[in-house]
């Protein structure tokens, strides 16, 4: 018996309650068995298969299977008037069978299924029959002792059908019964819901597993939350919140949209969305890719680098070639995990770190001069395959997210080499881990020369001194021989990447540097929770050889009321006092502290790096190629004189420029105005 709640088309406004008789279900036969096979499937989030499923299976009533409506399943059981006599069928062709019986036994007229043939699985074959409400009430059946049986008056609640899809979709068991029986297609690697499918598709798949196949119906599931507006409430149009996804795919794409919604959030927690997202997503991953991908495209037509070479061995190529290489395989080891667990977010955020940080303004940024410098040699050959192989690799691994712009950049990578041949992106390979290209060392060193640059270039923009402007030194305390050996290893890059002459690594900072230590108090207050007082003021009182053991061995040892606490690195919070003339930045374990006297040299050679910069705008904007020489006139101004004088060489080596000629007037030209100078350039092809 059931109780059903009829409304006046007006949600949440009911006008009667009464009780009908139903067909149930046994699930409180089998809650047990489902709630145990629910515990082998992988549940993301885990909670929800855990704690909201799996209490819901704990607690199951058996499942209310019919309904009095007209349109859907009918259920498939005649019964006699008296209800002491009844039939299941389980097909057509029984269905077939008893009508038969009953046209014998003088109950029913004829087989109104008489034109279809048992037997025959074709479409045009099941055409000829409709098994909905309307046409089997018509038939009568004839129960074992000959009395007269009617079919059931209701229908089949539509979650059964949803739930018999991974057997109805083979028309299983009439077809295809190796798929579901020996498991070539069931149970489903993969499905993705709502996280109100908790109690419907959810939990009907997998009753209807449990009670015919004593199996689950999937392995992995993933609960989809809510996509809310940027300031969490739920979108609706009367609330005038609802963001309409066809005119954001037109304006965004849809691989930008659906990349940002990925990075932004797991898949089950709810989504804040935010239309800026997108925009800032289309620049910052799939604008640098781009921009990548066109800077590599530029200088490999000019050398016709076509990757018919063979490839350079590791051993043979630079080490920021082995760096980025290195960096690559450990990116696929993440990626490949991250998407086995059904962890898209933990994928895409990997990879746009990759394109962003270490493609783009590492590799690519400290080997430019390789790409358009020199001879087409090894050195130059060695660069062309490294970024090739980056580039087509990033491509498959951001395939599964975004399936259209990377199937574009892969096609436009392979179509003038003979690298592959796949016509699709979603055809070739997915990249394969190699442990042998993962250098730990050297990404090691390549991460500290990464924490060194963005210290001192975080220095440089709070003092608003720009990069173009040389500096003198930076000064580095180091803790032992290996990180010594460490930023030895990787100083030049360092240099070049932040625009300073020197670097002076110096063991004993004592004198030089006073370091301040004070606790963090998001990772103690967990931990110490009400002795948080106690070792704040102990931590206070730590001195300059304590804030250098911690640094080194990553822990310290303090004493509160006879009890003692080994601190971690991560529990407290070094900084550096900055010095006369010096600026101090501090990561973990690494401070380094940058001179900002800038003198007359330097001043100069700011001066003639900017000027470059302004050169090579204008050749851009002018239309010429990469390759063309040019002859620039520039106006004098008491100052860009002394600058360019003093630099003459470089700025002609940066610019391809043949001459070089001062004008105490010129008519035509670009004026150019930054720091002191004030000055106008003409530049036209040599």
């Amino acid at each position: 018996m059931c109780t059903v709640t009829l409304t006046a088309g007006v949600p949440d406004k009911p006008i009667l309650y009464y009780p009908l008789d139903s067909w149930f279900i046994k699930i409180t036969d089998v809650k047990d068995r489902m709630f145990a096979l629910n515990q082998t499937i992988n549940w993301k989030p885990k909670a929800t298969g855990e704690g909201r499923f799996g209490n819901w299976l704990a607690n199951a009533n058996d499942w209310n299977l019919s309904r009095s409506r007209y349109w859907g399943i009918p259920l498939p059981i005649w019964r006699t008037e008296d209800g002491t006599e009844e039939m299941m069928i389980g097909s057509v062709a029984e269905l077939k069978s008893e009508m038969e019986k009953a046209i014998r036994a003088g109950v029913l007229e004829k087989d109104i299924f008489e034109d279809f043939d048992v037997g025959d699985m074709s479409e045009a074959n099941y055409d000829k029959i409709d098994l909905h409400k309307n046409i089997v009430d018509k038939i009568t059946l004839v129960s074992a002792t000959g009395i007269p049986m009617k079919r059931e008056s209701d229908l089949i609640d539509v979650w059964f059908d949803s739930g018999s899809m991974p057997y109805a979709q083979w028309h299983y068991p009439f077809e295809n019964k190796n798929l579901i029986d020996k498991r070539e297609t069931f149970p489903a690697d993969f499905i993705a819901e709502g996280v109100d499918q908790t109690r419907g598709w959810f939990y009907t798949l997998h009753a209807i597993g449990t009670m015919v196949f004593d199996s689950v119906a999937y392995k992995n599931v993933v609960s989809n939350g809510l996509v809310l507006d940027k300031e969490g409430k739920k979108m609706s149009k009367r609330l005038g919140n609802a963001v309409d996804p066809f005119e954001t795919m037109n304006e965004h794409g849809a691989d930008a949209t659906r990349w940002y919604m990925i990075s932004n959030a797991n898949p089950w927690d709810n989504l804040k969305f935010d239309i800026e997202g997108i925009a800032e997503v289309k620049r910052k991953f799939f604008g640098t890719l781009y921009n990548t991908y066109s800077f590599f495209v530029l200088y490999a037509n000019i050398d016709e680098f076509d990757y018919s070479e063979v490839d350079i061995s590791m051993n043979e190529r630079p080490e920021i070639d082995r760096w980025i290489l290195s960096e690559l395989h450990t990116l696929i080891k993440k990626v490949d995990e991250a998407y086995a667990d059904y962890e898209p977010t933990r994928a895409t955020r990997a990879i746009s770190d990759y394109v962003q940080e270490n493609l783009s303004n590492w590799y690519v940024r400290l080997s430019r001069r390789r790409f358009w410098k020199g001879d087409y040699q090894q050195d130059k050959i060695s660069a062309y395959q490294t970024l090739y192989t980056c580039l087509a690799t990033v491509a498959k691994l951001s395939a599964p997210v975004a399936p259209f712009f990377m199937d574009r950049l892969y096609k436009d990578l392979t179509s003038t080499t003979n690298k592959e041949t796949f016509e699709s992106v979603h055809l070739a390979n997915f990249p394969v881990f190699d442990t042998s290209m993962v250098d730990a060392e050297l990404e090691g060193k390549m991460k500290k020369a990464q924490t060194i640059s963005s210290l001192v270039l975080s220095i440089r923009q709070k003092e608003k001194i720009k990069v173009r402007q040389p500096l003198q030194k930076i000064m580095i305390p180091v803790l032992d021989d290996k990180q010594k050996h460490e930023i030895e290893a990787v100083a030049d890059l360092i240099k070049s990447e932040v625009n300073v002459k020197e670097i002076e690594l110096i063991g004993d900072a004592s004198g030089i540097l006073v370091k301040q230590i004070k606790p963090n108090f998001k990772t103690l207050g967990p931990k110490y929770g009400k002795d948080m007082k106690l070792i704040a003021g102990a931590v206070s009182k730590l001195g300059q050889e304590d804030i250098q053991k911690i640094e080194q061995e990553g822990e310290i040892s303090i004493e509160i009321e006879n009890k003692i606490i080994n601190l971690q690195l991560q529990d407290v919070e070094v900084s550096s006092q900055d010095i006369e003339g010096w600026l101090v930045a501090t990561s973990g374990s690494l401070t380094v502290a940058l001179d900002v006297t800038i003198n007359e040299d330097l001043r100069k050679e700011g001066i003639a790096r900017e000027l470059v910069n302004r050169i090579q705008n204008i050749r851009k904007d002018s239309g010429f190629e990469v390759t063309d020489k040019i002859d620039i006139k520039i106006l004098k101004d008491g100052f860009v004189e002394k600058a360019v004088a003093s630099n003459v060489d470089y700025i002609k080596a940066e610019t391809l420029t043949a001459e070089l000629n001062f004008e105490d007037t010129l008519e035509k030209g670009t004026e150019i105005a930054f720091d002191e100078v004030n000055t106008k350039l003409f530049i036209e092809k040599h």
